[in-house]
């Protein structure tokens, strides 16, 4: 059994609201290349995590960065 956990990205973002979350939530429901993703909005922090293969962490702020969300990663 291969181990997975090398491809869940988590970032710290600004998606506070349900809009905002419908906002982003279209488009990485959209983007094939995205496995699985989860927004945590009770976390200080709003925790985005994304499970892709493909996807780098910049890639991911990228995206978030053209709906107008700020995206830092978390170590």
């Amino acid at each position: 059994m291969e181990n997975q956990i090398e491809n869940i990205l988590v970032f710290a973002t600004n998606i506070r609201t349900e809009n905002d979350k419908q906002t982003i939530s279209n488009v990485l429901n959209q983007n094939s290349e995205i496995d699985q993703w989860t927004l945590d909005q009770e976390d200080i922090d709003c925790v985005l995590r994304i499970v892709s293969d493909t996807l780098s962490e910049e890639q991911i702020i990228n995206l978030l960065d053209n709906q107008n969300f700020k995206c830092s990663a978390l170590e």
